[in-house]
């Protein structure tokens, strides 16, 4: 049973991605670890050659800007990355630049690889996720943020990336069947320095909406307003992974929120308290089988 790793990435310098962090954070689960680099305009290959590690593979692509509606760009440029795992691995570990695995969890994913290599009915392994949200004291609490999704899918290239590559499918359009991973991703595209943030949303927008949208919706600043923008924040209780260690030091910046003023609302009340019961009715892009 071998894993390969898979990532993709553009201007992460400009857009302040953790993706060394990232990269890092599965390579010792990991016997191959692909990245494939977008043509970009600052100093993202050399970030990534300067992690040094024999297990990375690094290659080059030029994103198609025709594929600029919803994001399909996205899951274009992840296909692409699939597609250079060689057919010697069973799994395919994906991670976003954006994503950390936590160390503690590494055994677990280790595990679940081993324990469903030769279940073929299982097409992929399903991660908990928790999102960060302003800076790394805090995180979403609102049912606004995905709990769940697929990471880790078996190396069968009839699957591929869904929409905007959040998730998987297999073809044509079947709901991946899958098995927990017993570990959580730790997501942290919402906690950058206000600048940098501003500058992530310019930016990332334009895989989404045309130059109208933009117009309309982003609104011109050279800081990002994390208060405009709050849905429902907890005190993040626990550790972050080791590999954010340092980003932390060197980043984090002051943000203070009242989050006692971000009082849930009724429907997501009902929503828990349906969770509590053994109802879950968050959206699932996937079928839990094990």
């Amino acid at each position: 049973m071998k894993i390969a790793g898979f990532t993709i990435i553009k201007n992460a310098v400009t857009n302040d991605f953790p993706i060394v962090e990232a990269i890092r954070s599965i390579l010792p689960v990991v016997d191959e670890m692909i990245v494939l680099i977008g043509d970009s305009s600052d100093a993202t290959v050399a970030l990534m050659e300067a992690i040094g590690d024999p297990k990375i593979k690094i290659h080059h692509s030029v994103w198609n800007k025709n594929l600029r509606k919803g994001g399909a760009v996205l899951a274009d440029e992840t296909n692409k990355a699939f597609h250079l795992i060689g057919d010697e691995y069973t799994w395919a570990f994906y991670i976003q630049g954006d994503e950390v695995v936590h160390e503690k969890y590494h055994p677990s994913i280790r595990t679940a690889c081993e324990k469903y290599a030769s279940d073929t009915e299982v097409q992929g392994l399903l991660f908990k996720y928790k999102h960060f949200y302003g800076t790394y004291d805090y995180v979403g609490d609102s049912r606004k943020w995905y709990a769940h999704e697929i990471r880790i899918i078996r190396n069968n290239k009839a699957i591929s990336a869904y929409r905007d590559a959040q998730g998987f499918r297999k073809a044509p359009d079947q709901k991946l069947k899958v098995a927990p991973a017993n570990a959580r991703v730790f997501h942290y595209g919402w906690v950058k320095d206000p600048q940098a943030m501003q500058r992530k949303q310019e930016s990332f927008h334009k895989l989404w909406h045309d130059d109208a949208w933009l117009e309309k919706n982003i609104k011109v600043a050279t800081a990002f307003d994390y208060e405009d923008h709050i849905h429902e924040l907890a005190r993040f209780e626990g550790t972050h992974p080791q590999w954010i260690a340092e980003r932390i030091v060197e980043r984090n910046w002051t943000f203070q929120t009242d989050i006692s003023r971000n009082k849930k609302s009724l429907k997501n009340k009902i929503k828990d308290l349906l969770k509590a019961i053994g109802i879950d009715t968050h959206y699932a892009n996937y079928t839990l089988i094990r």
